[in-house]
């Protein structure tokens, strides 16, 4: 059975379309919305995404910093307390990613994860596995949910309901809403200005009505990914996997290769000196379709590689995808390639993400 967010009854009210995520049953779109209308939304002007589907952990006890930078590939030492990192736990055998998640670093002795939905569990598995005597690793799934405001119009909507909007990117503050102590993150995942809020959980309707009442536009999943594939970024289990790596993903800028330890370091020094065998690539079609996961491309009859993620960019007008190719036929940026479509070929010109400009900083 699907577990369902504190929110789950807004959504019902509100004509929500659902769909599983991750174990969870969560708002894929809006009635009088559509994925459309709400992507629209958050590129002019701001919307709401409950994203409490994803994973919560606390790892606490001395040195706790120190033991998550042991593990995690990116170097907390480079952050202050008050900010938050984009990390990602690898296979210490393969140099597979686990799983991506955002660290906030509340101090030397307290880091507080969210891991994506499904693989929160594993995420905690390991780490309390690796955990020294003395450092606790807590599931707190279920203690909180998070609210994703994002658009342009994001700061003046959350500083008019007295929250704090001036921090830096990837910086949090604690703050109070109505009463409710929450934490509020200079985060996202649309390429928009935009604030995560970390709500405790009996408490996620008051904040979200507030949010509601100020004319933010409830968003759903749906929404949220056509924004993250225009950003080019990746999602686990399509463009990050225990099968591809953060060398092949392009996501090297996330580890902290001058660390002295961290899962799967060795095996991922090694794939990065010798070049990885594939590399992940934006794709623009210029012809008419839409390309999906698992369909494959080619150059001319020479099959190089498959699509992670396809969807119609709302703001192009035109398809876009994330692709795995080859790096052995020496594909760059501009060159053509085809995606067979069910079995019709579209021609893509390889290009860098982001498919499309935003003012995420």
């Amino acid at each position: 059975m699907l577990l369902q967010s504190p929110l789950h009854e807004r959504h019902t009210a509100l004509g929500a379309k659902f769909a599983g995520f991750g174990g969870w049953e969560m708002p894929l779109e809006y009635a009088g919305g559509g994925v459309l209308r709400e992507h629209a939304a958050v590129r002019e002007a701001v919307g709401v995404f409950d994203v409490s589907h994803l994973g919560k952990a606390r790892v606490s006890g001395p040195g706790a910093a120190g033991f998550v930078n042991s593990c995690l590939t990116n170097d907390l030492g480079r952050i202050e307390p008050g900010r938050a990192q984009y990390t990602l736990c690898c296979d210490d055998a393969s140099g597979g990613v686990v799983d991506d998640l955002i660290a906030y670093l509340i101090g030397p002795d307290e880091v507080f994860l969210i891991p994506n939905a499904a693989n929160t569990a594993e995420v905690v598995r390991r780490l309390q596995a690796a955990a020294p005597e003395g450092i606790t690793v807590t599931d707190e799934h279920r203690s909180w949910a998070v609210l994703a405001v994002q658009g342009p119009q994001a700061p003046e909507t959350v500083k008019a309901l007295g929250l704090p909007v001036e921090h830096e990117y990837m910086s949090f503050n604690q703050a109070t809403l109505q009463g409710v102590e929450l934490i509020v993150c200079r985060t996202g995942y649309t390429g928009e200005v935009g604030y995560e809020l970390v709500v405790p959980w009996d408490d996620a309707v008051r904040v979200w009505d507030a949010l509601i009442e100020a004319g933010v536009r409830p968003c759903g999943l749906g929404a949220r990914d056509t924004l993250r594939t225009e950003m080019g970024y990746p999602l686990h289990g399509q463009e990050l996997s225990l099968e591809i790596t953060p060398v092949q993903a392009r996501s090297g800028w996330a580890v902290g290769w001058n660390k002295p330890a961290f899962w799967g370091r060795d095996v991922l020094l090694a794939e990065k000196t010798q070049g990885p065998r594939r590399s992940l690539r934006g794709l623009e079609l210029t012809g008419r379709g839409i390309a999906r996961g698992h369909m494959q491309v080619y150059v001319q009859s020479t099959l190089v590689g498959e699509v992670t993620s396809g969807t119609f960019s709302p703001t192009k007008k035109a398809g876009i995808a994330l692709a795995l190719l080859d790096t052995a036929p020496g594909l760059k940026e501009g060159d053509l390639v085809e995606i067979d479509v069910r079995g019709r070929r579209i021609e893509a010109r390889i290009v860098k993400p982001p498919f499309v400009q935003t003012s995420v900083r």
